[in-house]
C-alpha cells in the first residue's frame, strides 16, 4: 500500500494537518483579546498571562482596569480548563481528530452565543460579564486541549516562550533555527489576529469580530484532522 493510500484509508489523516489548524486558532486568539481588552474594559479573554498582570494593575487602583472584569475572566477560564481537562482524560486516548472537532465544535458554539448577545444587546453591563464569562471559558477549554494534543511551539494563546525560543534557538543564538518557520508563523498569526480584530472592533463593534472568530472556529471543527 503506498503513503497516499494509507493517508486515504486512515481518518486520523483526512482533513487539515493540526499546525495549520493551531496557527488559525492563534489568530482567533487575536481577534478574542481585540474583542475583550479594547471593549470589554482592558481585559483579556484568551491570554492569562496577560490577565494576572492586569489584575494586579486593577488591584493597585490603576484606572481602566476593574477587578471583577479581570477576576470574571480568569476564574471561568479556570472553569473551562477544568472541563478541557475532562475531556481530555475521557477522549484523549482516542482518536485525536473526534476529540479536536468536538472542542473546536464547543468553542465556536460558546463564541457564536458571544456574538449573538454581542449583536443583540450591544453595550449593557450584563452583555459585558456575559462576554467575558463565554469567551473566557471557552479559551480555557480549547487550552487544555491544546495542552494534551502537545504540538510543538504552537500554544495558540501565549507568544513568550514561542518567542524566546525562537531567539534563543535561532542561528544567531545557540541553535540551528530549524523551528523558526513555525514559531515565526506563530507569532504573524497573533499579530493578524490582533489587527483584524482591533480594526473590526473599532469600525464594527464587538458581535462582528465575535461571529467570525466563531465561524473560523465552526470551520475548523469540520475540517481538523489528527494528524501534525
Amino acid at each position: 500500500m503506498t503513503t497516499a493510500q494509507a493517508t486515504a484509508h486512515d481518518p486520523e489523516a483526512r482533513g487539515v494537518r493540526l499546525v495549520a489548524v493551531l496557527l488559525v486558532l492563534t489568530v482567533v486568539s487575536g481577534l478574542i483579546d481585540a474583542v475583550s481588552y479594547l471593549g470589554l474594559g482592558r481585559v483579556f479573554t484568551a491570554n492569562m498571562t496577560g490577565n494576572v498582570v492586569v489584575l494586579g494593575f486593577a488591584a493597585a487602583g490603576a484606572p481602566g482596569f476593574s477587578v471583577l472584569h479581570t477576576a470574571t475572566s480568569l476564574v471561568c477560564f479556570l472553569l473551562g480548563a477544568a472541563t478541557g481537562g475532562r475531556v481530555a482524560a475521557r477522549l484523549g486516548s482516542g482518536s485525536r481528530r473526534r476529540w479536536a472537532r468536538l472542542t473546536l465544535a464547543a468553542e465556536a458554539l460558546l463564541v457564536g452565543v458571544s456574538a449573538a448577545v454581542a449583536l443583540i444587546r450591544p453595550g449593557t453591563t450584563g452583555t459585558v460579564y456575559a462576554l467575558i464569562a463565554l469567551t473566557a471559558y471557552a479559551m480555557g477549554l480549547r487550552n487544555a486541549t491544546v495542552r494534551r494534543l502537545g504540538v510543538s511551539d504552537l500554544t495558540t494563546t501565549v507568544l513568550t516562550m514561542t518567542l524566546t525560543g525562537l531567539a534563543a534557538e535561532s542561528r544567531l543564538g545557540d541553535g540551528t533555527g530549524h523551528r523558526s518557520p513555525r514559531r515565526t508563523a506563530s507569532a504573524i498569526a497573533m499579530l493578524a489576529g490582533a489587527f483584524l480584530g482591533a480594526w473590526l472592533v473599532l469600525h464594527h463593534g464587538l458581535g462582528v469580530p465575535l461571529l467570525v472568530a466563531a465561524l473560523a472556529s465552526a470551520v475548523l471543527a469540520l475540517t481538523a484532522s489528527g494528524r501534525e
